[in-house]
């Protein structure tokens, strides 16, 4: 690279600016950007200055829960809610709420799943955690290293490394602990399938599909519920966390209760989100969207021996 001479010391010429500009310069891992088309018209159907608790706001929320079970074609017996506080709410509750009977295996390469480990290590000082990770950021560990008889918490696609996991192959159908999958930067846009895989998947609305922040989904398989029934953590749980009463499941919160007030503008931007999803030909569909955006930036890549992945 050319440099030159400049009080005194060398630096790097400043490449000439780009002519050409994104269409849409509003990109990222998350808030990712709107759908095409999207303005504040959309948001129109809004149930605002209404409560969440009143027949239309609850209908919103319960009309947000079908159109995401229906979407993402989930098994008839895994509930789907929603919770406060993002991803890492809906990951937390689930850890503080369900970890503690059984060792636990947490698998991480990047950020957030290494935040999952230092809150069983040093928050809910768990004393039985195998720490599943490679010794590079964003290297996948050796998952087939897993306890099928321990809970498994692992990230799907890491937000910040952009490095997912292959498969679910590493999962037994007959394990004996549970599978908390943090989906966030994977659901909707890549196969996660099957979903009898994982017992819980968490993920926010702010990511694939370009929603809003502060939050969360919770989606439990059977598995799950049957250990938040049958288990009592031994720490006490904050109000945002209890997902049971008197030992049992709040159902109610699977059918549009929210433990805490969403914003019902986000609720309506998310329903907007859903249905350009349908329109857009579903699950499949946007699967395939994610694939051929992946492909732009792989033949990228191949074309320029200066950019690389990081695995």
């Amino acid at each position: 690279q050319r440099s030159c001479v400049g009080r005194g010391r060398r630096t790097p010429s400043m490449a000439p600016k780009p002519a050409a500009k994104p269409a849409n310069p509003s990109f990222g891992s998350g808030p990712c950007p709107k759908r095409p088309g999207w303005t504040l018209n959309a948001l129109g159907d809004a149930a605002t200055g209404r409560s969440h608790r009143s027949t239309l706001g609850k209908g919103k929320l319960a009309q947000a829960i079908k159109e995401t079970h229906e979407l993402l074609q989930l098994p008839d017996d895994y509930l789907v809610g929603i919770v406060p506080a993002s991803d890492t709410g809906a990951v937390e509750m689930v850890m503080w709420s369900m970890l503690g009977p059984r060792p636990v295996d947490i698998c991480h390469w990047e950020t957030f799943g290494g935040e999952w480990y230092t809150d069983a290590v040093k928050q809910l000082k768990l004393k039985d955690v195998t720490n599943v990770t490679s010794e590079r950021y964003g290297l996948l560990p050796d998952l087939s290293k897993t306890d099928p008889t321990h809970d498994i918490v692992f990230t799907f696609n890491g937000t910040t490394s952009g490095v997912r996991v292959p498969n679910l192959d590493w999962i037994s159908d007959d394990r004996e602990g549970l599978t908390i999958c943090d989906a966030t930067s994977a659901i909707f846009a890549m196969d996660m399938l099957p979903w009898r895989k994982m017992d819980v998947i968490t993920y926010s609305w702010q990511k694939v599909l370009g929603g809003e922040g502060a939050h969360g989904m919770l989606i439990l398989g059977p598995r799950a519920v049957q250990r938040l029934e049958s288990y009592t953590p031994a720490v006490p749980l904050p109000k945002i966390f209890r997902l049971t009463k008197d030992g049992k499941l709040i159902r109610d919160l699977f059918d549009g209760a929210t433990i805490n007030t969403p914003s019902m503008l986000c609720v309506e931007d998310y329903l907007d989100a859903l249905k350009w999803a349908r329109e857009l030909g579903g699950l499949d569909a946007l699967v395939a969207k994610s694939m051929a955006n992946f492909k732009a930036l792989e033949d990228f890549v191949n074309a320029h021996p200066w950019a690389h992945f990081l695995c």
